[in-house]
C-alpha cells in the first residue's frame, strides 16, 4: 500500500493498515541507525521545521536526527527564541514560516487541537509532536514498534497503562493505537486522574495498579503531569508512589516476561522504583532508540517518499 494522509495529527484518524504500514516502514529504517555513516539521501531537498512551544528532549531531538538522517534540511525553532515572545500569534508564526516554503512542520504545543488548527490553514504537511492533553501519535507508534519488537505480535496482548491518565496525551494515542492493533488495553490511576467516559475509547478501567497489571504482557508507566494539573490532585508524591508506583514486588503480578515501558522523563521513586527502571524487564531505552526510526518513517511517508519510490 501507499501512505495517503498529508498530515499525521493523531492516531484516531489512522486505520489499522496505515499504522502497520508506518511500523513496517520504520523497521526498514532502523538498520540505517546502526551504520557507520547514518545517512541516506531519501529526503534530500526537503525542508523540515521543528516548531516546539513546549520543552522536549526525546521528541525534539529524535525528530531532528530523523530528518538529518534522511538528508532533509532541518530547522529547529522554540517558543523562547521565536517572535511568540513579542506577541505574535501561532497562525502568524506558522504562516511566516510557510512563506519560506518548508515541506513539513513538526509541532508541539500546549493547546489541544493546535496542530489541527494549523493543518487547516497551511499548505505544507503538519506532524503532531504532542498537543496539550490531546494526542502524541509518534510516541504511540514507537511504543507499538517496541512492543512488537519484544513480543513479535501485538494482537491478543494485555497492556496496562498506569498513572496520570487525565493529563496524558500519550495514553490517548496509545489506547487508539494498541486497540486498533488488537491489544487489550487496561488503565489505572488515582480517581482524580481518571477522566469520565474513558472506556468509550476502547480500554478497561481499574481502580488500583495491582489488578491492572495482573497477568499483563506490558506495563507502561506515565509521569505525573504537574505542569498541566493546576491544583494538586494527589495528597502527596509519597502517597502516589505507595499506591500507584511500580516496584519489584508489584511487577511480579505481571507475566514473568512482561516488559516495562515509560515515555519519559522518569520521576525515579515516584512512578518507577530505580530497581525497576534499571531492571532487566525495562525497555525504556529501546523506546528512545526506536523513536528515531519511527519518526524517520513518519517524515518519509508524509513527504511522499513511498510514492516517489514507486514512480
Amino acid at each position: 500500500m501507499s501512505f495517503n494522509p498529508k498530515h499525521v495529527l493523531g492516531i484516531k484518524e489512522l486505520s489499522q493498515e496505515e499504522i502497520t504500514f508506518i511500523l513496517d516502514t520504520a523497521g526498514s529504517f532502523k538498520e540505517i541507525n546502526t551504520r557507520d555513516i547514518k545517512k541516506v539521501p531519501t529526503l534530500r531537498g526537503k525542508t523540515i521545521v521543528n516548531l516546539f512551544f513546549e520543552a522536549s528532549t526525546r521528541t525534539r531531538t529524535s525528530f531532528e536526527i530523523a530528518g538529518k538522517r534522511l538528508s532533509a534540511d532541518t530547522v529547529n525553532i522554540s517558543a523562547s527564541s521565536s517572535s511568540v515572545v513579542k506577541g505574535e500569534t501561532l497562525e502568524d508564526t506558522a504562516q511566516n514560516i510557510e512563506a519560506m516554503h518548508p515541506d513539513i512542520i513538526v509541532m508541539r504545543h500546549s493547546a489541544s487541537g493546535a496542530c489541527h488548527y494549523l493543518a487547516e490553514r497551511l499548505r505544507c504537511s503538519v506532524v503532531n509532536a504532542g498537543d496539550g492533553t490531546h494526542e502524541h501519535p509518534s510516541q504511540a507508534l514507537l511504543d507499538a514498534f517496541t512492543i512488537r519488537q519484544h513480543k513479535g505480535e501485538i494482537n491478543g496482548l494485555t497492556v496496562a497503562i498506569i498513572g496520570d491518565i487525565t493529563h496524558s496525551r500519550v495514553v490517548r494515542s496509545n489506547i487508539y493505537c494498541l486497540s486498533k492493533l488488537g491489544a487489550n488495553v487496561r488503565v489505572a490511576g488515582p480517581g482524580t486522574m481518571l477522566p469520565p467516559g474513558l472506556e468509550k475509547m476502547g480500554c478497561t478501567i481499574f481502580k488500583n495498579i495491582e489488578d491492572a497489571i495482573s497477568g499483563a504482557d506490558c506495563v507502561m508507566m506515565l509521569r505525573i503531569q504537574r505542569e498541566r494539573q493546576g491544583a494538586s490532585l494527589i495528597p502527596s508524591v509519597r502517597e502516589y508512589a505507595r499506591f500507584f508506583g511500580l516496584n519489584e514486588q508489584k511487577l511480579k503480578l505481571a507475566k514473568e516476561d512482561a516488559i516495562v515501558m515509560h515515555p519519559g522523563p522518569i520521576n525515579r521513586g515516584v512512578e518507577l522504583a530505580s530497581a525497576v527502571a534499571d531492571g532487566a524487564q525495562n525497555v525504556i531505552l529501546d523506546q528512545v532508540e526506536n523513536g528515531v526510526a519511527v519518526r524517520m518513517a513518519l517524515l518519509y511517508l508524509v513527504a511522499g517518499g513511498d510514492k516517489l519510490q514507486q514512480n
